[in-house]
């Protein structure tokens, strides 16, 4: 649950994975007013997606129905300004999937099982590089003083 003194500034869709790990990522980030939503499949983060309001979308290679990369095909047939950046998890990291994640402009390409630490510096370089440092959700402040 987010801490209602703590505003929401950024919202990161999240596959829902067997393993839990979006919990763990959840509770490490809406102390800091960033909000996870979690994604069942493809098609669900896809809806998500094009409801507006989500600033990262963290996508998975194998998410049922639609995979991350099919989503992320479809995001970006968005609007620009409708279209959030995207991290990639993938269980094998080909050199065709680089590419291809490059030719589609995903921010991010992370191996499976997912390292936390790498997660979250590439959520601190989406701030960086397309929120300027600034909290795209309204929240007070600014991600840095920098």
């Amino acid at each position: 649950m987010v801490d209602m003194a703590s505003p929401i500034r950024l919202n990161v869709l999240l596959p829902y994975g067997q393993e839990g790990w979006h919990t763990t990522v959840r509770q490490l980030l809406e102390p800091q007013g960033v909000q996870t939503v979690a994604a069942r499949n493809g098609r669900e983060a896809l809806r998500m997606v094009e409801a507006g309001n989500v600033h990262v979308a963290v996508l998975d290679t194998e998410m049922p129905q639609l995979g991350g990369m099919q989503v992320i095909r479809r995001i970006n047939d968005l609007a620009p300004a409708a279209r959030p950046p995207a991290i990639l998890l993938a269980n094998h990291l080909t050199n065709h999937l680089l590419q291809e994640a490059l030719g589609m402009h995903v921010f991010s390409v992370l191996s499976k099982p997912v390292d936390l630490n790498l997660l979250l510096d590439a959520l601190a370089r989406v701030m960086r590089r397309y929120y300027e440092s600034r909290w795209p959700g309204g929240g007070s402040g600014r991600a840095s003083e920098h």
